[in-house]
């Protein structure tokens, strides 16, 4: 698992595959694939039945209104969404096999047990799970880091997530700031809550994307995110329940470079020269004689300037110098010496 290594120094990129398999085992391979090839460090699944999230009921409050699901019943989306279980062990296999991390979202307690014997190293809690506080202490009680999305969070739900995790004695914690919209606005994603998600909770903090392009991404890496995490597909014109608000592979490649290269622009507060801005120095500015100068002439803004390159004196003693007398004689295009400031 190559999750703290990347966090300490650089950004963890998980590409959540999600419904895009759209029910074929070979296109789920296909996608751990391109995934990797595009520079992901971990391909997530979820790991649970339309029977383990909901009943099959038809009533009003089990109807999806709005959106991209606009008419499903609950059980029918997640019937046409789930990853079989049969398959998972041989896609942590191929995860294994091109060299990404094989992470999952579980549901319940079974799929824990499930999990567990496939050997995972470590979790994911879903946005919409943030609150089942027995789940998240029975899947903190194995003791592997736990990555929780914080979509519609209140400060209180995350902080009791979070402390029940520390109850069973795993500090093991990300935390993933998410807007819980599909494709998620950017005027409701509110990035500024990295930082203070950090300050308030002391642990790792990235993003669970949901919008359209890499900007979010982007933008929440300046502020500090340390995982990103972007639902991907082969292609959008495979229909499935998740394709809509989906990165492209070819998308997904520019978004892990455009991240990994956010990273670089950031680097460290510091005042430091760079050595490429050291070759510079000798292009700025210095007191120089743009007239020849007798010994004990007055020094003037006929015969003195600042001016490319840096030979001489800084440009800031010039108001020291003018009217004073040279001390030596001066050349045209000669740098003033520092014996003039003694």
């Amino acid at each position: 698992m190559n999750l703290y290594e990347k966090m300490k120094n650089g950004v963890y990129v998980i590409a959540e595959m999600s419904a895009n398999h759209a029910g074929k085992i070979e296109n789920a391979y296909k996608i751990i694939e391109e995934a990797a090839k595009a520079g992901a460090d971990c391909v997530k699944i979820q790991t649970y039945t339309a029977d383990t999230l909901t009943i099959d009921c038809k009533d009003d409050p089990y109807v999806i209104k709005g959106g991209l699901w606009d008419g499903y019943n609950y059980y029918k989306l997640y019937q046409e969404a789930y990853t079989p279980w049969e398959w998972q062990k041989f896609l942590k296999e191929k995860c294994e096999d091109v060299g990404v991390d094989f992470l999952s979202t579980p549901f319940d307690r079974i799929a824990v047990d499930f999990l567990e014997e496939l050997g995972v190293e470590f979790y994911k809690i879903a946005s919409f799970e943030l609150v089942d506080i027995p789940l998240i202490e029975y899947v903190a009680s194995k003791r592997k880091p736990v990555i929780m999305s914080c979509g519609m969070g209140s400060e209180e739900e995350i902080r009791e997530a979070v402390e029940a995790c520390k109850r069973q004695g795993n500090d093991n914690i990300v935390l993933l700031k998410c807007c819980s919209q599909y494709p998620a606005q950017y005027e409701d994603m509110n990035l500024l809550t990295i930082p203070k998600m950090k300050e308030d909770f002391q642990t790792y903090v990235g993003l669970s994307d949901h919008s359209m392009g890499s900007l979010a991404p982007i933008v929440a890496v300046g502020l500090g995110a340390k995982v990103i995490e972007k639902h991907v597909c082969l292609s959008r014109e495979i229909e499935n329940p998740d394709a809509k608000f989906s990165m492209e592979m070819e998308e997904f490649a520019q978004m892990v470079r455009d991240v990994k290269n956010a990273t670089l622009v950031m680097g460290k507060p510091t005042y430091e020269l760079m050595e490429h801005e050291k070759r510079g120095l000798r292009t700025r500015r210095s007191l120089v004689a743009v007239k020849d100068i007798r010994e004990g002439e007055i020094f003037s803004p006929e015969n003195v300037r600042s001016i490319r390159p840096a030979i001489g004196l800084k440009p800031k003693y010039y108001q020291q110098l003018i009217g004073k007398k040279a001390k030596k004689a001066y050349k045209f295009g000669e740098p003033i010496s520092e014996i003039e400031l003694r």
